[in-house]
């Protein structure tokens, strides 16, 4: 590490601690030039994941923006924020496990419907009548006719 007094690049560690719930490591440094000190700062780096838009464009994935979506489509469910947070560290936990760092927007969205399905029929719906983008009423209804019978939405 060089030395910000004067530009050597021998130093030891003096002190070494957790900073920021551990993503970052503090450490207290000495210069063996000059014998002055001064602390640096250590964190992993961090590849974002990149989304693939329907048009082609890329966007950093973005966790918040998921989680908004299933908020609006979860809106007076009796679904708790800690399940709608588990589905989420779901598909995230997915994309760790993909060795690409792109990943389709399509791809995301299905993995959102197919857990969503699971957890409430009602915001299964709601959320991919947004994502779908349906342009009708007949592709709508389509939608529900394919979930199971026991498991529609009552009115």
């Amino acid at each position: 590490m060089k030395c910000p007094y004067c530009g050597k690049n021998d130093d030891r560690v003096v002190d070494s601690r957790e900073h920021r719930d551990g993503e970052t490591i503090r450490r207290r440094r000495e210069c063996l030039a000059c014998n002055r000190r001064f602390t640096s700062y250590e964190q992993i780096e961090d590849i974002p994941y990149m989304v693939v838009k329907e048009d082609g464009s890329r966007q950093s994935f973005n966790r918040s923006k998921i989680m908004s979506g299933l908020l609006k489509a979860c809106e007076k469910r009796p679904i708790a924020i800690n399940q709608l947070e588990a589905l989420v560290d779901s598909v995230e936990s997915l994309l760790h496990t993909k060795p690409e760092r792109e990943i389709n927007a399509d791809e995301i969205g299905n993995l959102i419907m197919e857990r969503l399905r699971e957890l409430d029929q009602v915001a299964y719906i709601r959320f991919a009548s947004v994502y779908r983008r349906f342009e009708d009423i007949d592709a709508f209804a389509e939608m529900v006719r394919s979930l199971p019978s026991g498991d529609r939405p009552s009115s």
